[in-house]
């Protein structure tokens, strides 16, 4: 493949994950990174405005799974507004860090050249300062150039157990450590040699491709294998899409890009830096983005408190009453309600792995779901039938459905049918 010469900077978004820790908002069809913060943007959207407005970026590739595809496209077109290209790389399936890494890497490589510097973001992680951010990233960038790995490290303000931590001499990684108890997390806090490990790397291409080849080559090796044979087009937002074939994909091992790499690297270097970071990893860390009142309450929503104090209560519809409590979490949505102590926020990924070992639905998809064409709503179900609010994005269409044991009736309240298809010209629903 041919590429440019000009060495620019290529923000590669990783968007995923399970919708386990902030359910039931999250689920594991509507993740973290589309979970909507009180400004109306998304997080995803967040990560992809950050990306956009850094020096010279021309392009962000999306790592994601396939069926969130077109959810993502959607999340980018409401807020790219300069029309700056994007590409996708679209997984069957979740295969871990080091996978979407090592494809990114090598789908850069071929197509950028191996001097271009790769970004790697998270979807889901909220950074407040822009500007110090895009310093640590320039930082970062010119480390990369001279060959080095490089991870940024969040100077810490809090002995937090939720996170990896990393070991630093300046700007060289002494070593990892894994989640710690909270101890040895306020021993590593007090030393004051330790970072909290963000998880955003940066590198060029060649590098990276160096590294695989030395500490995993049985991935990268996987990876090109799948990469060949996958099959790519020109994606909407006028960039690349890969869509790697699942045999050969399901290949590549599972596993962590911090243990298939940074573990091992001897060119590794790290970017102290305060940014304003949170992974936005638990219902306490979501609520504590909110300015609290004179009792501590955060409150997203409607709301009516009598007596209460350190809470946080969302409600996306009902309007919620509480009395005489306190330190609690309450997340009520149309299908679900959440309500644990703020000290167990972290367990609420519990309740998720309990739904999805019995099969229920409550883990998987809200009430309302999102389709390429828009969404649907199960207003009200029984044996015999099914009410269904259905609301098609302009321009979309879909097609009616005939079954053999059943009969659907549409009541068209806004767009037109045609040839046996529901299509709206401006927003409309059925």
């Amino acid at each position: 493949m041919q590429y440019e010469e000009h060495v620019s900077l290529l923000p590669i978004i990783l968007c995923g994950g399970a919708g386990s820790r902030l359910w039931p908002v999250s689920r594991e069809s509507h993740p973290k990174p589309f979970i909507r913060l009180a400004d109306g943007e998304s997080l995803l959207q967040k990560a992809f405005l950050r990306a956009a407005r850094l020096a010279d970026v021309d392009e962000v590739l999306t790592v994601t799974n396939r069926d969130l595809f077109f959810k993502t496209e959607d999340e980018y077109r409401e807020v790219n507004a300069t029309g700056l290209a994007t590409s996708f790389i679209l997984e069957p399936f979740g295969r871990n860090t080091a996978a979407a890494i090592a494809a990114a890497t090598v789908y850069v490589a071929a197509t950028h050249g191996e001097q271009a510097v790769m970004l790697v973001l998270a979807a889901d992680h909220l950074i407040n300062d822009q500007s110090a951010f895009a310093n640590a990233v320039e930082e970062a960038s010119l480390l990369a150039k001279g060959g080095r790995v490089v991870t940024f490290g969040i100077q810490p303000d809090s002995p937090e157990t939720a996170y990896g931590y990393i070991e630093a001499d300046g700007t060289d990684i002494v070593r990892f450590v894994e989640k710690p108890d909270h101890a040895h997390a306020q021993q590593y806090v007090e030393s004051g040699r330790f970072l909290w490990n963000s998880g955003m790397f940066c590198f060029t291409a060649g590098t990276m491709l160096r590294e695989l080849a030395e500490h995993c080559p049985h991935i990268l090796e996987a990876v090109k294998a799948c990469i060949d044979v996958s099959p790519s087009s020109v994606s909407t937002g006028g960039g690349a899409q890969i869509r790697l074939e699942p045999n050969s994909f399901g290949a590549v091992p599972d596993v962590s890009v911090d243990y298939a790499v940074m573990e091992k690297c001897r060119h590794g270097s790290v970017v102290p830096c305060s940014i304003g970071w949170s992974d936005v990893g638990s219902w306490t860390a979501l609520g504590d983005l909110a300015t609290p009142d004179e009792h501590g309450n955060r409150v997203d929503g409607e709301a009516l408190l009598v007596d209460v104090k350190n809470s946080y209560l969302q409600s996306s519809e009902r309007l919620i009453g509480a009395v005489g409590v306190e330190n609690l979490i309450v997340i009520d949505t149309p299908d679900a309600l959440l309500i644990a102590t703020r000290s167990r926020a972290q367990d609420v990924k519990q309740i998720y792995a309990e739904l999805k070992s019995i099969g229920h639905e409550a883990y998987k998809v809200h009430r309302t779901v999102h389709r390429p064409w828009g969404t649907y709503t199960v207003l009200e179900e029984g044996p015999r039938f099914k009410i269904k609010r259905i609301v098609v994005k302009p321009g979309a269409s879909l097609s009616l459905q005939m079954h053999h044991h059943r009969s659907e009736h549409w009541i068209v309240v806004s767009g037109a049918m045609s040839h046996r298809q529901l299509k709206v010209g401006t927003a409309g629903a059925a």
